[in-house]
């Protein structure tokens, strides 16, 4: 880890005051709105589709969503190469702005779906310049506690987008719902000139590297696809069509002078890749939220608003205990949190599994509460270590604009990808509900339980001395 790395986080009051606090509101709340957003749509829906109709292309607000925020994270250090911190945070509230408020006047699901790949483009973009920009935006010794925030309203936007989705197609207004978030988006846009710190702008063109991003595109729109499409062959065939894409843009990244990731992270004895890697897999851990109420309300007659926040015990135990995390300094107790975390994660979601039945007992079902928030804990304790091992890999702004804008994609792609792997395992259970969750279950603990694999190498690579980036490479 570089030496940039502050040695002991500051307290809570420091990042939240006078100084700072404006940027953490702009840099958090960015995050958010695109976190809120991803679940939203999927609340309203069922109100938007019985007055706009549409029904055959209900599945498809949450691909399309997805793979714009995929499209936009990977652009995030050209934005910031050509425009700077201010005017790219500027366009990517503005892009979300103007989707919002095309979701909340839309006449047709046509035109609902564009506006949502709009508001998407502008949410990826976003999220990928809260991890990027907090570089200037904070002193380092604040990139625990403002990592933390951040990688948070991940946790808070997966507990508050069902909720705020379902209160307003409670009373029948899906569209206020978008205006609200259009509103948000302004008022954050407004904030950007005032509390962010201006950088340098590229004069010339910025390349892009358009091979990088079409197959990981093409990767995350095949693993959105298996998501929606019916049929375990066809899920099967969408995640295996995905897979081979991803190796292929690994393949390209290495031998290609434009990259979306920096260069040391395909090198040997670069720790880079492995944190990746295990952030990608706490990420993919996310997925089961999509079915944990269905779950509950199948296999314990739960009514649909208490079945939905029993899966927000995931989220709400990656926000809670990030908190706590970011205090945790030394680089004994950090390795071995970012060990800890998957293998937490992993365990949680395998009780969780043991602990599924056919007409559940209300004391089991009680049980699952803490069950589902240790799963949480367990991002919650490496995700913010984690972020910072990237983002403070090089001194090199650029590279290590690049390596924190990464973040986001890592964590937008796990999760597209988590949602289409659960939704084949689903299939492959057939009629049976109880088959279904405990195939998802342990299927997902399995799979998360790898990062602890992960994060142990990319532990052992820092003890070994080799940093992602020579200094000043």
């Amino acid at each position: 880890m570089s030496a940039t790395t502050p040695s002991a986080p500051p307290a809570w009051r420091e990042l939240l005051g006078r100084e700072h606090l404006g940027a953490a509101i702009v840099l958090a709340g960015g995050v958010l709105v695109g976190a809120i957003n991803i679940y939203l749509a999927a609340s309203l829906l069922p109100t938007a589709v019985s007055e706009l109709g549409g029904t055959s292309f209900y599945a498809w607000n949450m691909t399309v969503y997805l793979v714009a925020m995929v499209i936009a994270t990977m652009l995030t250090g050209r934005f910031l190469s050509r425009w700077g911190n201010v005017g790219a945070y500027l366009f990517g509230f503005a892009t979300f702005t103007v989707g919002s408020l095309v979701c909340a006047v839309s006449p047709a699901m046509a035109v609902l779906l564009v506006s949502r790949g709009v508001q998407g483009l502008g949410a990826g973009l976003l999220s990928g310049l809260g991890f990027a920009v907090i570089r200037s935006a904070l002193p380092a010794r604040l990139w625990t506690r403002g990592t933390a925030l951040m990688s948070a309203m991940y946790g808070v936007g997966n507990f508050a987008g069902p909720a705020i989705g379902g209160l307003f197609a409670q009373f029948g207004s899906w569209r206020l719902a978008f205006a609200a978030m259009a509103v948000i988006g302004a008022v954050c846009g407004a904030m950007v000139p005032r509390v962010l710190p201006r950088s340098e702008r590229s004069s010339g063109r910025v390349p892009i590297p358009a091979g990088s991003l079409l197959l990981l595109t093409a990767a995350a729109g095949a693993v959105s696809v298996a998501g929606v499409v019916a049929g375990t062959s066809a899920k099967a065939a969408g995640i295996g069509m995905a897979l081979l894409l991803a190796a292929g843009f690994v393949v390209h990244e290495r031998r290609s002078a434009l990259r979306v990731f920096p260069r040391t992270t395909y090198q040997r004895g670069s720790s880079l890749k492995w944190v990746y890697l295990t952030l990608g897999l706490l990420s993919f851990g996310v997925a089961v939220e999509s079915f944990l109420p269905l779950f509950g309300q199948r296999l314990a007659g739960l009514p649909p608003l208490v079945a939905g926040f029993f899966a927000a015990a995931i989220s709400l135990g990656w926000s809670v205990t990030q908190i706590g995390s970011s205090s945790v300094s030394g680089d004994r107790a950090v390795h071995r949190l970012r060990v800890l975390g998957p293998a937490l994660l992993a365990l949680g979601l395998l009780v969780q599994g043991l602990l599924q039945r056919e007409n559940t007992p209300i004391l089991l079902v009680i049980v699952w509460v803490p069950v589902l928030f240790a799963a949480g804990a367990g991002i919650g304790l490496a995700y913010p270590h984690l972020s910072v091992a990237a983002m403070s890999s090089t001194q090199d702004p650029e590279e290590g604009g690049r390596a924190a804008a990464g973040i986001a994609t890592v964590t937008s792609l796990s999760i597209a990808f988590g949602t289409a792997v659960a939704g084949a395992l689903v299939n492959m259970a057939g009629a049976s509900m109880l088959d279904a969750a405990r195939h998802v279950l342990f299927g997902i603990a399995i799979i998360c339980g790898l990062g602890a694999l992960t994060a142990y190498a990319a532990n052992r690579t820092s003890r070994d001395g080799q940093t992602p980036f020579p200094s000043g490479q």
